[in-house]
This record gives structure tokens, sequence and C-alpha cells, in this order.
């Protein structure tokens, strides 16, 4: 394998098992399977015997390793500063998340470190996550803000996650997350603050820091009404749209997100058989954040059954913050959703993938597939499952986003 950094975004690996996840079902597995790239675009992902003569030449053997897609890691708070462990520490003496955040702590904590931090500081301390991500397989990774909860702290925030990627080489997908909580400054008024939330989209937008628009509905955060005056000033910009829905109570948000064609739910332990049926009509995709479902000790599980009654994409993600989700591997969230939504190993997989592109709205990623970015890993593993399987450990043998490697 080259190092990481190698420029060229041309390659052929051979003597691969391709788990290239090409269809609706199934691994598509290809045994003794090639994989050829060329500026950065998969060119060829089959067996080895059909491969074709123009791209036979200088290969790697994979020794019959698993080459998977790379992981898309759909939703994440990873830039912040500082920590939350002390809060961990509250949670296991007996306080709930509502307590602790009713008592200034929670998100309005990372607010304070996070506007103290300078923007470099911010990167220093956020890029430290983002490498932890990578080295376990992650090529595309959305970050939010909300930890700002201010103009010139949210626009850190954003430009932070810009810098990342291209510190990094993978793509980062920004979403604005203004409305995550409400600052000290505008206690007592979240409408006037969402007042303020809305005129600083556009000026962000402006400035090439969005992708998407996020918002936290729930009744320690922001009403439907407010949710949705945020979600149309995102229209007016034509920005897609997510929402942290339906996560301690049934507050309609998944059916709020799927009436603005939203790309995701996200949590969704909540949501009622009403809300699934609009984000099947919606085509929004469910993410699982078994990571904060872990950590919160939380026992009321997503209306998986329905999800897949409906065939309502299922995305899995890590949700890395620093108060309930503290988690750097996104197989380590593959693995989770596995033992407490009682996923199987391939419905974690493509979670982490197919359908995690699909809930950041890209089309180009996610499956080994002619035509797609070269975004791969090569595992140390020699069945899918034991991507799974593993607790931990170090088992991405070498990264690549876009045909070059990158870890």
């Amino acid at each position: 394998m080259d190092k990481p950094g190698h420029a060229a975004g041309n390659g052929l690996i051979t003597g691969a098992t391709l788990i290239t996840l090409d269809g609706d079902a199934g691994y598509g597995l290809v045994e003794h399977g090639a994989l050829a790239w060329r500026d950065g675009i998969i060119r060829f992902a089959g067996p080895c015997a059909q491969l074709p003569a123009e791209f036979s030449g200088d290969a790697v053997d994979a020794g019959g390793a698993c080459i998977t897609p790379g992981l898309v890691d759909c939703h994440t708070h990873a830039v912040f500063a500082g920590d939350r462990a002390g809060e961990f520490e509250q949670r296991l003496q007996g306080a709930d998340y509502e307590q602790i955040a009713r008592a200034g702590g929670g998100i309005v904590s990372t607010v304070r470190h996070t506007r103290a931090a300078s923007e470099d500081d911010l990167l220093a301390q956020s890029l430290q996550r983002a490498r932890a991500l990578l080295a376990d397989g992650v090529t595309t990774l959305e970050i939010k803000s909300g930890y700002g909860l201010d103009f010139h702290n949210e626009r850190k925030m954003l430009r932070v996650a810009r810098r990342i990627g291209d510190e990094l080489g993978i793509q980062v997908r920004t979403t604005f997350l203004g409305a995550h909580a409400l600052p000290p400054e505008f206690a007592g008024d979240p409408d006037g603050y969402i007042d303020a939330v809305v005129e600083w989209l556009p000026r962000l937008h402006a400035e090439g820091l969005v992708d998407a628009v996020d918002a936290f509905c729930e009744r320690i955060a922001f009403t439907p009404g407010q949710t949705r005056r945020v979600f149309e000033a995102a229209r007016a910009l034509g920005l897609p749209v997510k929402l942290h829905a339906d996560q301690l109570s049934d507050g309609d948000g998944a059916a709020l997100v799927a009436e603005f064609g939203g790309l995701s739910a996200d949590h969704v332990e909540h949501t009622s058989v009403a809300g699934v049926a609009a984000m099947a009509a919606a085509g929004t995709v469910a993410v699982l954040l078994a990571g904060a479902f872990h950590v919160l000790r939380e026992t009321h599980l997503p209306p998986l059954g329905e999800f897949r009654a409906r065939h309502v994409p299922m995305a899995v993600a890590t949700d890395c913050n620093p108060g309930t989700s503290p988690l750097l591997s996104l197989r380590q969230a593959m693995q989770l959703a596995c033992t407490h939504f009682r996923l199987t190993p391939e419905e974690a997989l493509r979670g982490a993938t197919v359908n995690g592109a699909r809930a950041l709205g890209l089309g180009d990623r996610g499956a080994l597939r002619a035509g797609m970015r070269a975004d791969f890993v090569h595992w140390r593993v020699r069945q899918p499952a034991e991507l799974c399987y593993w607790l931990g450990g170090s088992l991405a043998a070498a990264v690549y986003a876009g045909g070059r490697r990158v870890a």
C-alpha cells in the first residue's frame, strides 16, 4: 500500500474480498475481486478474472482481506472545545440528561468552552477527533455547528469544519445547527433567538459554509413552530434540512422534517407510526444513534419494525459529541447498533455507507461500483460480519478517499 498522502488518484488492488453493497440487499460479495480506479473514480469492481486489460498492471495484492466502501459518518458534533467528563460521572450518580441541562450543564457548558477557544485552538482539538474517525474508516464526515450560538462563534465552528476536510483530505459536509440550545444572552426569549438564527443563516450560506440546516426539536430545546421557521429560512435558500427528532419524547419532529422533504430524522427513539409513514413518503432517512442511546442508558427503542416494514432507509452514525456520545469510531457505533437495536451486520454496514451517504444527499459514494468515488477501506478482516463483531481494536489497514490514501 502507498503511504498516506500519496497524490496519485489511480490504482489497482487484486486478490480482495470486495463487499460492494451494490444493489438493494446483501453484501454484494465478490471473492477473488479486483478494484481499479482512475482520477479518483472507481472504474472496475468485480472478479479478477473479468478485469479488463486496460486496467492491468502493477497491483497491490490484498491477500483475501475485505474491502468495503469508505464509511460515511452522517451525524457528528466533532468540532468543540473542552469535554464533559464530569457530567458523565454525574449521570452515573443518578442525574439525568434534563436535570444536567436545566442546571446549566449540557450543551451550554460546551458553548462556554467553544466560545473561549481561538479558531486555531478549536481546530487543533477537533482534528484529534476527526483523525480518530478517519483511522477507523470514515471517508465522509458530517460536522454540525451549534456550540457557538452567536454569529461569530457559529461561523468559527463552520470554518474549522471546512479546514478539517482540507487538512485530512476527506470531504466534510457542514450543517448549521444554530437552533441547538438557547444561549444565556437570550434566556427567556427563544423566539428572539430564532429571529437571530434566521438572520445568520443567509450570511453564513453566502460564505459557502453551510451544506444543510439542522435543529433540535424537543421539550428542552425548540418547539415545532420555532423549528418550522428555521426550515422555512433554509428552504428559501435552497438548503436541505435535517432534524434532531423525537429523541426524548414524541414531538412530531419526524413528520415535520418529512414535510420539508428532509434528508434525515435523527435519533427517532420516540417517533410514532404516523411519523414513520411521513418519513417513508418523503424518502427521509432514519439516522440511528446508538452511542447516545448507550451512554444515556436509554431503554425506549426506535420503531425499527416500522422502519423495516415501510422501507425507510436506516443510517448509523456516531453522534460524536462531548456530552452524550463521546464516540470516536463509526465501526463501534455499528457494533452498538447491532447490540442495542438488533440491526444485522449487513444493515449496520449499509447504515454506515449507502444510507449514511443518502442521509447527506450524496449519491456518488457508499458502494463499490464503476462511476462512484474511489472511497474505500482495506480491512484486516476476512468476512464482513467481523466489522461489527470486534469490540474496539484497529482493523483498518488502509483508508482511501478520492483514490488517495489518507490513513
